[in-house]
């Protein structure tokens, strides 16, 4: 993290993200926080998430409806994305896509999503 200021509200808003295979959006860490922590604003959510995928602790998955989706798993994945209810399904990366030298080209990170619709929404 930038510099070693990590305060106690940063640490919950990090570990609420973290917490869930869900794939929240701000408002949503901000909704399981804000009854325990009444003087948290939903700026101060934003502003830290932005902090963690700025440092590489976070990474941004999809926007469903307008929020941007959130993953604090930050290891080789991808994600199935249902296009119809926004539900987000975590996958292993396939074996021939990963970090590192590939072809000679060196990468530095991988985003692999793929949208369609998931088995409830087929019904």
């Amino acid at each position: 993290m930038k510099g070693s200021n990590f305060s106690s509200k940063r640490e919950l808003i990090y570990s609420t993200l973290c917490s869930t295979k869900s794939h929240p959006s701000a408002k949503w860490v901000y909704e399981q926080l804000k009854e325990d922590y009444p003087d948290l604003s939903l700026g101060t959510v934003y502003r830290n998430i932005a902090l963690f995928k700025e440092n590489g602790k976070a990474v941004a998955v999809a926007n469903i409806l307008g929020e941007e989706r959130l993953d604090g798993d930050t290891s080789a994945h991808a994600h199935l994305v249902c296009k119809c209810c926004g539900k987000i399904e975590d996958i292993e990366m396939p074996s021939m896509i990963v970090k590192g030298n590939t072809n000679g080209f060196s990468t530095d990170s991988v985003s692999v999503t793929y949208l369609g619709i998931c088995k409830d929404c087929k019904k």
